[in-house]
């Protein structure tokens, strides 16, 4: 398969892990007073339906593309591996395969595909989250033929060998190294999965862990490549600047070809029960200033009716500087240095956090009290129309800006296909914000919250667990 003729024309690639603790910390919207003059309710926006084209290949390669002005145009190639699908022993392996990707092929050397993509004015990244792996490209739409011709070369003819296997497992555990371990609480959030979930293989965390990093070997890496990164467990999204029967003729010549091995694809059967009592637990790590403490439900799934409330609900307690749980514990009270809450919905299940790191002096006790009572005051008391307008319009307006750009558009679609199993998802999703109501909020936290059996996990000074 030689590579197209590429036409003359970078943004460097940064590796990242996606994992539910970046959604624990406190959010970065703008704040606005809550006494502030209560402006009319915002009319509902409407929008018509994004124009996806969508097809399947015979050896079962999802296809979605969609138009978008400009010149510049996206090519994503997401994978339906992620954390749930490290193997037993392996975790962070869906990660550290991640990095793999960007090695020699049959006919690329390595930093080939940086070549492809940042030296002619584009970008390339990717990210592991627990459902899916994430390979995302934006070039000047000249391009698009050489980075279709990229991607399919990569799926198909990855050179896994030795030297690039032992180059890419030290970044990832370097990451790992920075990330969790030298950040005092990186700990704390990177402990979540592992008492949220008592079943599911989501309790085992993205990043991985640095003993079954260095127990891989070069067998499981050609043995995962093998198993996961075929078209029929892939998804290719093209948003932007090009001609529909010309990209149609691209991918049918570059992916076309490809074939699907005859072993279907594993799939995680694990189901994750109710909880049935309370638990308490106590976290030590090295270098811990104050410590902090966690609570931790159930949740239920990203395609559930209610994740829509649950976000709203979300960002009322923790996003922003006004967000109820940063006014009442870090500023009124001063009883906390940092508080939040998040909803972390998966394909397979979902876990609600909520945490508190004390203010000097503040015990915690004190912490888990108050937490609870804002979650029970926002369940239960008044919601200003201004407020829950405010947050609905922040979070609607940041996924509208996000679908600005070719990329952003993609990736929405994206997160629609791998999480709620629907292209059309990325449309039914703001309808969906736009439609929460106080009354929705307030059920949500009663349904999936406060009558839930919960983890509370104290995170304290002391030897490494």
């Amino acid at each position: 398969m030689p590579v197209p003729t590429p036409d003359p024309a970078g943004t460097t690639r940064r590796h990242w892990l996606a994992r539910s603790t970046a959604l624990l910390t406190l959010g970065a919207l703008p704040a606005t007073p809550l006494w502030a003059a209560a402006p009319a309710a915002p009319e509902p926006i409407t929008l018509p339906p994004l124009p996806l084209r969508q097809r399947r290949l015979a050896n079962g390669l999802q296809v979605v593309s969609v138009p978008h002005a400009g010149a510049v145009v996206s090519v994503q190639v997401w994978y339906r591996v992620g954390g749930k699908d490290d193997p037993a022993g392996r975790s962070g392996f869906a990660h550290l395969f991640e990095h793999m990707m960007f090695k020699s092929t049959r006919h690329m050397p390595n930093e080939m595909f940086d070549r492809l993509t940042e030296d002619v004015g584009g970008q390339n990244n990717a990210f592991t989250a627990e459902d899916m792996t994430a390979y995302q490209s934006e070039v000047p739409s000249n391009h698009l033929e050489r980075l279709l011709w990229a991607e399919a070369e990569r799926m198909a003819h990855l050179n896994v060998d030795q030297a690039n296997f032992d180059s890419e497992r030290k970044v990832v555990i370097e990451e790992l190294r920075q990330r969790v371990l030298a950040d005092p609480y990186g700990r704390l959030f990177n402990a979540l999965p592992a008492y949220a979930y008592e079943q599911h293989p989501y309790k085992r965390p993205v990043i991985g862990s640095e003993a079954d990093l260095n127990a891989a070997t070069l067998d499981d890496v050609r043995r995962f490549h093998a198993t996961y990164y075929r078209p029929d467990n892939a998804l290719l999204i093209v948003a932007g600047d090009f001609d529909a029967p010309q990209l149609d003729a691209w991918i049918d010549k570059y992916f076309g070809p490809l074939t699907a091995p005859a072993m279907p694809v594993p799939r995680v059967a694990a189901q994750e029960p109710p909880r049935q009592r309370d638990a308490r637990v106590t976290v030590t790590a090295p270098n811990v200033p104050l410590p902090a403490v966690a609570l931790l439900w159930k949740g239920p799934r990203a395609d559930h009716p209610d994740a829509a409330a649950l976000e709203i609900a979300s960002a009322l307690l923790s996003a922003g500087d006004s967000s109820r749980l940063n006014e009442a514990l870090v500023y009124r009270a001063q009883s906390a240095q940092a508080a939040g809450f998040a909803a972390e919905l998966h394909a397979d299940a979902g876990l609600l956090a909520a945490y508190a790191i004390a203010a000097s002096g503040q015990s915690l006790r004190t912490l888990e009290k108050a937490l609870l009572a804002q979650i029970q005051r926002l369940a239960s008391g008044p919601i200003a129309p201004a407020e829950l307008d405010k947050v609905r319009t922040q979070l609607v307006t940041g996924a509208l800006l996000g679908r600005q750009t070719p990329q952003g558009l993609a990736g929405a679609i994206g997160q629609a296909v791998m999480l709620r199993g629907d292209a059309r998802e990325a449309d039914r999703t703001l309808a969906r914000l736009q439609a929460v109501g106080a009354a929705d909020v307030q059920r949500v936290l009663r349904q999936h919250v406060l009558s839930q059996r919960r983890v509370t996990i104290d995170y304290v000074q002391g030897a490494a667990q």
